[in-house]
């Protein structure tokens, strides 16, 4: 007997909320509504792609910051060598200069 109340009760509890559904659909300013939602899904989406773009460009600034490092660390062992090279020819020049 329980189960037959629990039942009733549960199917009673279904059709409100199927009739409140349909007022609810059936109301005038819900195709606003709708609107309004179907506006803001376009615009997630929209957002979520350039979301997940983002990452790519992260991985591109990852590699291209590694290079510079690369780079910089290499060229600063080159201009090393070259400012002694300068010093070096600098010091010729004024020591050439001296003996004229």
């Amino acid at each position: 007997m329980a189960k037959r109340n629990q039942k009733d009760v549960l199917a009673r509890l279904a059709d409100a909320g199927e009739e409140a559904l349909s007022r609810f659909v059936s109301s005038p300013g819900m195709d606003r509504v709708t609107g309004v939602v179907t506006n803001l899904k376009d615009q997630v989406d929209a957002l979520t792609s350039k979301v997940r773009g983002m990452d790519a460009l992260e991985k591109r600034i990852d590699e291209l910051e590694r290079k510079v490092e690369r780079l910089s660390k290499s060229s600063g062992s080159s201009s090393k060598k070259t400012a002694t090279a300068r010093k070096t020819s600098s010091s010729r020049k004024t020591a050439s200069r001296k003996k004229t």
